[in-house]
């Protein structure tokens, strides 16, 4: 474990003995501002992607977010939930 993994384990017990990396953490950023309603577009701009396409994972791996995309077309008579 590197030398920050191992300060933040001591304000962050359940970090200890997970593998703790830069692209964990740029993907745990990525995830963060998406839930938040950040736009893919500024999100691929601010990880310095090539392309918006390749924020497409991180939509793509949010489930609170296709969940709302499901409520939306739910036709009034269904029953809500899965």
């Amino acid at each position: 474990m590197s030398i920050h993994a191992q300060a933040a384990a001591r304000a962050w017990p359940s970090l200890l003995g997970k593998s703790i990396h830069p692209h964990v953490l740029r993907h745990s950023c990525a995830m963060s501002l998406l839930q938040a309603g950040v736009d893919t577009t500024v999100i691929a701009l601010w990880l310095g992607h090539a392309g918006v396409r390749s924020t497409d994972a991180y939509v793509h791996a949010d489930m609170t977010i296709k969940e709302q995309a499901l409520a939306l077309t739910a036709p009034v008579t269904g029953r809500p939930g899965r």
